[in-house]
């Protein structure tokens, strides 16, 4: 499969999940805690680089695989940073385990003036809502994002997630997210951060 935007070819090499390296060191709690956070809408691993975050996510992963669940992954370049590259990668990511997921929001986006990002996303929220098996999307390298634009639409995401679907943050410094709006945790954080 070739995934296409209007820019040219996504680098598919992008959507692969990383193999476990041999030899590591186990982390039992730390995977337990990943396990626990999976429950939530997001989980957030914030650590400089170096801690090992996509190496503790593939090994979750492989721990974890089958069991009615499914992994879409993205890892990210500084490239991604704008939305019209963000977005469709993202939905190349999703398609990965949910083939033709996405479809209208990438017409949407494809517009000569493409519309507010919640009206491109609303179509992908409503797709996914409807799917049986659970989905883990996981943005590695999440540091990289700059634009306020690509960080309200995922907001946005968070906000409307449906509960099979569950994001994963692998980042080196916690993203400006609306959570720091808000005295308490909300119901959609759970942080994991490698020691």
């Amino acid at each position: 499969m070739t995934v296409q935007d209007d820019a040219g070819p996504l680098l598919q090499t992008k959507l692969y999940i990383p193999r476990p390296r041999r030899g590591q060191v186990g982390r039992p709690r730390l995977l337990e805690r990943v396990s626990r956070g999976a429950e939530s809408k997001l989980t957030l691993f914030s650590a400089p680089a170096g801690f090992g975050k996509t190496t503790l996510l593939a090994e979750w992963l492989e721990r974890t695989a089958g069991g009615g669940r499914s992994t879409a992954w993205l890892s990210l370049d500084p490239s991604d940073s704008q939305a019209m590259t963000f977005w469709p990668y993202v939905i190349a990511a999703l398609q990965t385990v949910a083939p033709g997921v996405g479809a209208d929001s990438l017409s949407l986006l494809r517009q000569p003036q493409p519309p507010p990002i919640e009206s491109v996303l609303a179509p992908l929220v409503n797709e996914l809502s409807v799917m049986s098996n659970q989905i883990i999307l996981v943005l590695d390298d999440y540091h990289v994002i700059e634009a306020k634009a690509v960080h309200q639409g995922i907001a946005f995401l968070l906000e409307h997630l449906p509960p099979q679907v569950h994001v994963v943050i692998a980042t080196r410094a916690d993203p400006p997210l609306p959570w720091r709006d808000y005295a308490d945790e909300p119901s959609w954080w759970r942080s994991a951060r490698p020691t």
